[in-house]
């Protein structure tokens, strides 16, 4: 969704974050072969790839995850490529659709795949190693005790059970023959040799009765490609031409472990991803390079072909003795080590890997860029200051109440939106959404109806469309669980680069006697946070490319939590007074409240009990912060006098409390009594981050001021 010199015409999906991708994607990052006259979207359930090199080391505990984890959200967003995370499904080859989980599909001029593969032929009760998240995720979350079966008896499974031994583990290696298949007999001996070094119990012809607790016995590509009648070998891999154009199906592409060339199969590894990756780089920027690249005829696009090496040199990892890592280098029939020099080339190789995808990050850090989302909002001295030079001052509320129905509840309405916080439209959609809801929730209302405006970036009449329809379903994806209806609305195209854009007029009701304002505030009440703090200052970082993925995942999904069924939870346990957190940070908004409280009360909060996003004190501690902070920082001069900070304040609180927020929380005073009893029935809910974070007191000093 990034503006470019011309608009584009067509949309290339890359399906699967895998190896060849990637680098594909650096390729095109390094002006190699770029393509133009096209919209790009990545697609992928993580939002980052682990080098399969690295896993044995990282299992073993000599990496860590984060050393070993391509971040592709940061690599798009340096080249101007749409990241949409999601699960993949399935194809429509007819109708040139992307299957997707729990989402719209979405439309392709042109398809390239490379999703990997799942470990083949697991048992009941085992766990495959691949998808590697799942089973990392397996593993990091096991006891040590007790002994570990692992089905398997090639290269991985020997890595694998070896970088086990290294973890601790005791390991069982179940074969289904007679010894190790790593390609010759001298080959497994010295990989025998070294289980037996490691103390790796190796059982012999074990019948498949005999329990697995792992399976590592090769691999399949997914399901939904054969499904979608794609031409597959037995193992489901796409067979592909050498221009790994996938075989009768010109405008597909395929590489990776999904993909296999027909005259010239190589088994699954990622040293044939990688060897791929300039071939496809090429062939995808030739086939976008036509005026209107939806249209080109695949036929007389010129095209490279890729002749892969018969065989690939093989470094497999000993991380049994983690002190003293080796490795063993297989190449055809001959066998070198294990020796410790064999494991240090492996590892320099590997850091070498992963060091060219630091080089986005380096390009990204240049001069700080304006925040999107509702850090984009316009800072409160200058609204405040035109509010009334306009004479347009009124009591600051959430939504504001605009009549009376005929059964006696109050009608709400509020307006919110703001520049597109993601590239995924349909993400940005719901995100957006929520935000603007919010303000009906604050005062306790439900969402019955919604208006949208929606700004769309110059492009071709095919990719407005794409991008309009997954707006509106990001949009009803809130909607529709609240029987709350879509209206209508506007449409726009962003002239002179401006990207994509969501406002929203949302209307609720609310019943008089459970309607809450922002104030007035009442002694012994406590203030209950429904989520923690830290948007604003991760996606202000992740614009200079210095935040984790992982941090922006775990910010993400809290984010699309709606918080529709907190209100109920909150009027049941006493709530008389609410607002939530947004564009002014914690301190702004409290403020507001506090505007509506007499001036004899005062807000005790409590340091150590205002949560964070994960990643967001380090960010704040090394200097990062949203555009908007700045301006936000006018509310510090509440503390010490209508605020007070109690208890141990940790590094970066201060700038926290002013730090903007995109679907941020709800804050909501309660009685001191019931807050316990609501607080359980939160964290029921799925809000485990929601926190009591201080008390409304009386204040003598407050008075005197």
């Amino acid at each position: 969704m990034h503006p470019s010199p011309l608009p584009p015409t067509g949309q290339l999906l890359l399906a699967g974050g895998g190896h060849t991708h990637a680098l594909v994607l650096l390729r095109w990052l390094m002006g190699r072969s770029r393509p133009g006259g096209a919209a790009i979207t990545l697609v992928n359930r993580h939002s980052t790839t682990l080098y399969s090199g690295m896993v044995p080391g990282l299992v073993a505990g000599l990496y860590d995850r984060e050393s070993c984890s391509i971040d592709l959200r940061r690599l798009c967003g340096a080249l101007g490529v749409t990241f949409i995370q999601a699960e993949i499904c399935g194809i429509a080859t007819e109708g040139r659709q992307l299957l997707l989980t729990g989402r719209p599909p979405l439309h392709w001029d042109w398809l390239s795949l490379d999703v990997g593969a799942s470990t083949a032929s697991v048992e009941a009760g085992a766990i495959g190693v691949k998808p590697l998240e799942p089973f990392l995720a397996w593993l990091n979350g096991t006891s040590p005790a007790g002994a570990l079966p692992i089905r398997g008896g090639g290269a991985a499974a020997l890595e694998l059970a070896l970088a086990l031994r290294g973890r601790g583990r005791a390991v069982e290696l179940l074969l289904r023959g007679d010894s190790l298949q790593l390609g010759s007999r001298a080959a497994a001996r010295r990989g025998e040799a070294l289980l037996r070094e490691a103390g790796v119990a190796v059982r012999r012809r074990a019948p498949d009765a005999e329990t697995a607790r792992l399976a590592c016995t090769g691999s399949r590509a997914p399901a939904w490609l054969a499904a979608a009648g794609l031409p597959c070998d037995p193992a489901g891999r796409v067979r592909t031409a050498a221009s790994l154009q996938v075989l009768g199906q010109p405008r597909l592409f395929a590489a990776g472990d999904c993909g296999v060339l027909a005259d010239a199969p190589r088994p699954p590894s990622g040293v044939w991803a990688v060897r791929a990756a300039p071939i496809l780089a090429t062939n995808l920027a030739r086939c976008l390079t036509a005026a209107d690249p939806a249209a080109a005829d695949p036929a007389a696009v010129p095209l490279r072909h890729w002749r892969p090496q018969r065989r690939a040199l093989q470094l497999l990892a000993d991380g049994s003795r983690p002190q003293q890592p080796r490795a063993l280098a297989l190449w055809g029939g001959l066998t070198l080590g294990p020796s410790r020099w064999l494991w240090h080339w492996k590892d320099r190789i590997d850091r070498r890997f992963m060091a060219r995808f630091l080089q986005p990050a380096a390009m990204a850090a240049g001069a700080p860029m304006a925040c999107r989302g509702c850090a984009a909002k316009l800072a409160a001295g200058p609204l405040e200051a035109a509010l009334a030079q306009s004479d347009q001052r009124r009591t600051a509320e959430d939504a504001a109440v605009v009549g009376e129905l005929a059964g006696g509840e109050l009608l709400l309405q509020t307006v919110d939106g703001f520049p597109a916080l993601v590239d995924d439209p349909w993400l940005n959609g719901r995100l957006s959404t929520l935000h603007a809801c919010s303000d009906i929730w604050a005062c306790g209302g439900r969402v019955i109806s919604a208006q949208a405006i929606v700004t769309l970036p110059e492009a071709g009449p095919r990719l407005q469309q794409e991008w309009l329809a997954q707006t509106l379903a990001g949009i009803q994806s809130v909607l529709e669980p609240l029987a709350a209806e879509l209206l209508g609305g506007h449409t726009l195209e962003g002239r002179d680069g401006a990207g994509l854009a969501v406002s929203l007029s949302v209307n609720g009701t609310v019943a008089k006697t459970d309607h809450w304002p922002k104030g007035p505030l009442t002694p012994g009440h406590v203030l209950i946070l429904t989520r923690p703090l830290g948007t604003g200052v991760l996606f202000a970082a992740a614009m200079a490319a210095a935040a984790r993925a992982d941090w922006l995942e775990q910010a993400l999904s809290r984010m699309q939590q709606s918080q529709a069924a907190l209100v109920p939870v909150l009027r049941d346990h006493g709530c008389r007074a609410c607002t939530d957190i947004t564009g002014f940070g914690l301190l702004g908004h409290l403020g507001e409240m506090l505007a509506a409280t007499p001036a004899t009360l005062t807000v005790h909060l409590e340091a150590d009990a205002i949560p964070a996003l994960p990643g967001a004190l380090a960010l704040l501690e090394q200097g990062h912060a949203s555009s908007l902070a700045p301006a936000n920082g006018r509310a510090l001069t509440q503390l010490g006098r209508s605020i007070e900070l109690v208890g141990t304040e940790y590094p970066g609180l201060r700038q926290l409390l002013i730090d903007p927020q995109t679907c941020g929380p709800l804050l909501a005073a309660l009685p001191a009594d019931t807050a316990p009893a609501c607080l359980e029935q939160l964290v029921a809910l799925g809000f485990s981050d929601a926190r009591c974070i201080g008390k409304v007191v009386a204040s003598a000093r407050r008075l005197e001021e």
